[in-house]
């Protein structure tokens, strides 16, 4: 079971749900992958504290030309959809900052001036807390995109039997990429108008994805009752409800997790995990099938 844990902006609770999702499916037995996809801001490692095993750098492959075999007939630029490589005056500009790595331009050259190198974007972390297998990366100061390092990310750590996927907040490229080839993708927000807004948005995209989703509403008891009446009307069930408790917020300042520290909240996730098993074993192979039992 593969469930990314997304939001629509950020300050939801979502890494919250993610690392006690993850705490609690090791307290029952399972073999559990925790895995940090907000490369540019990761803190799962703050409540769940791994000992690091490894550390490597995260590469991708950027085009370096020859200019003794460069001919300039233009046709690594022709075939650069992000003007990557640019031709130029006698000359082949690489801008390596906007390669996303396709290898197109090395395959038109006709005469091999092109080789791809690799170029550091980060560090790959793994290691191993609270009976869960950590991952995340940490994405260098002035890299301009991130979708490559998540990919290295997401195929980083073993294959378990949960594998809970903390994904960067928002609905562009980074939670795309994060949320692509889930099983399941849990919505967390906050019953406010920002949180409602937001949530739509990120509805919208993980159905454009064809991928199965339900929401954790957060500090449920402040706010009003839009975003229920909004599940309601779009058919998603809502798995869980967490009230505003100053427990968990002091808990959070801690870096502390809450399925630590309260049986309640324990027995809160584990309810929740329940949930996600039940649905993952009725229909794993229908995107849409815990949409069918909206409630």
């Amino acid at each position: 079971m593969r469930v990314s844990v997304a939001s629509g902006k950020g300050g939801t609770g979502k890494t919250t749900v993610a690392t006690n999702l993850a705490y609690v499916a090791s307290l029952a037995g399972r073999t559990v992958a925790y895995v940090d996809c907000d490369v540019e801001e990761p803190n799962g490692h703050l409540f769940l504290k791994p000992n690091w095993l490894t550390r490597r750098p995260a590469t991708r492959l950027v085009p370096c030309v020859d200019e003794s075999k460069c001919t300039q007939c233009g046709r690594c630029g022709e075939v650069c959809q992000f003007s990557a490589i640019v031709p130029l005056g006698g000359k082949v500009l690489v801008y390596a900052e906007l390669c996303h790595g396709c290898g197109g331009c090395t395959l038109v050259c006709p005469t091999g001036a092109i080789r791809e190198e690799p170029r550091e974007l980060g560090m790959l972390e793994m290691g191993w807390a609270q009976g869960v297998q950590f991952t995340h990366g940490v994405l260098n100061v002035g890299e301009a995109m991130c979708t490559p390092l998540i990919r290295q990310v997401k195929d980083a750590p073993p294959r378990t039997e949960v594998t809970v996927i903390d994904a960067p907040p928002g609905t562009s490229c980074p939670a795309i990429e994060t949320v692509r080839g889930s099983d399941f993708v849990l919505m967390v927000t906050e019953a406010t108008p920002f949180g409602l807004n937001d949530l739509r948005l990120a509805v919208e995209m993980v159905r454009c994805l064809g991928l199965p989703l339900g929401v954790v509403i957060n500090r449920a008891d402040t706010g009003n009752r839009h975003t229920w009446t909004y599940c309601g009307d779009q058919q998603i069930r809502i798995l869980a409800e967490i009230p505003d408790d100053r427990r968990i917020a002091e808990a959070y300042s801690r870096g502390e997790l809450a399925a630590m520290i309260s049986p309640e909240y324990r027995d809160l996730f584990s309810k929740l995990l329940a949930e996600l098993s039940k649905i993952a074993a009725v229909s794993p192979s229908s995107p849409l099938a815990c949409e069918s039992q909206a409630s």
